[in-house]
């Protein structure tokens, strides 16, 4: 894969990471309902891909330039 490609599929995954995280906060401030389903799903998806990212386990498993404990050298 070429690096442009890689730091763009890297991006892509990091901010959908970053806004599940952020998804309870953005919730709370637009003043949604968090008893709606699909806001109620989206949360707990959200929470479970988070917790999930965070397993040594998984980032065992992925590749070295999408692990967050590993620095990426170019």
């Amino acid at each position: 894969m070429q690096n442009s490609t890689k730091r763009t599929v890297r991006t892509v995954l990091q901010t959908s990471v970053g806004v599940a995280v952020m998804l309870p906060q953005i919730v709370s401030a637009s003043g949604v309902p968090e008893s709606l389903p699909w806001v109620a799903g989206s949360l707990a998806v959200a929470g479970g891909l988070a917790r999930v990212m965070a397993l040594p386990g998984v980032q065992a498993l992925l590749p070295a330039w999408l692990r967050t404990d590993v620095e990426v050298r170019e």
